[in-house]
């Protein structure tokens, strides 16, 4: 019984299902998408009038130009006013965005001037000092002074004592106690100088050797190098026969060599000077 039941209501449900199936109808197909950026087409509803009644005008007779007064006034249309198609709003061209304002030119920026060289001046030509000698006296010196003339300028004489010393002593004079000469042994170091030692005994006691040479012209050397490192240096000659010389000690004139300086002067020899020791 129960199975019977079931049969009867499934076929019950197989009915319904058919006959919804049947009356559904078809199913609204959805719009197209619009494509992006393009305006949609929108139909406005029609505001067409009804045409007005025509009213009959009776024919008057075509002699007769007198119309009784009982004659009605003539009936004004309203004006019509026609709707444009959909298609017109269609056809319509869409709005024409504004044209582009075309960039201002880039403005040239003003040319630089060009720098002005800066003038070149002459590099000065480092001052030459000579020695010229010997002569035997001052009045002989001086005689060579004269005939140098131009070729020198800033001349000094210079008395040689022992011009025929075979050795030659640079000095500082003797201090006043070991403590200060070892004291001026530091200073010296600390300049650089080298060669040096502490007389221990003798009348030259305390004094600080410097150097001995076998001729002068090594000797000022060193008498010049330690003066421009701030010591008072003295040279001691010894040996020869006590004779002295003269020298003319001078700086040349620019652009003068000092073999001509010698020639000019008539001395015998011409030697490099220090010219610091003019100053």
């Amino acid at each position: 019984m129960l199975t019977r039941a079931l049969i009867v209501v499934l076929v019950i449900l197989n009915l319904g299902v058919a006959l919804w199936w049947l009356l559904r109808g078809e199913p609204a197909s959805a719009p197209p998408a619009s494509p992006v950026g393009v305006a949609q087409l929108e139909v406005l509803p029609s505001t067409q009038a009804p045409p007005a009644k025509a009213t009959p005008v009776s024919a008057a007779p075509a002699l007769q130009d007198v119309t009784p007064a009982s004659a009605s006034a003539p009936v004004t249309q309203p004006p019509v006013t026609t709707a444009a198609p959909a298609t017109a709003v269609a056809d319509m061209p869409a709005p024409t965005p504004a044209a582009s304002v075309p960039a201002p030119a880039p403005v040239a920026a003003a040319p630089t001037p060009a720098a002005v060289p800066a003038p070149v001046t002459a590099t000065p030509t480092p001052a030459q000092c000579v020695s010229l000698g010997p002569f035997t006296d001052r009045a002989t010196a001086q005689t060579a002074q004269s005939r140098a003339g131009g070729a020198l300028r800033g001349a000094k004489l210079r008395e040689v004592a022992d011009a025929g010393a075979t050795r030659y002593r640079v000095l500082l004079p003797p201090a006043a106690s070991r403590e200060e000469a070892q004291a001026t042994v530091k200073r010296i170091v600390a300049a650089g100088v080298s060669d040096y030692y502490i007389i221990a005994q003798g009348e030259d006691t305390n004094a600080i050797a410097l150097g001995q040479y076998r001729n002068r012209e090594g000797a000022d050397r060193r008498l010049s190098a330690l003066s421009a490192a701030g010591f008072k240096a003295t040279m001691v000659a010894s040996g020869g026969d006590g004779s002295a010389q003269w020298w003319l000690d001078a700086t040349l004139a620019e652009g003068t060599d000092p073999a001509v300086a010698r020639q000019r002067s008539g001395a015998a020899q011409h030697r490099s000077l220090e010219c610091a020791r003019l100053r």
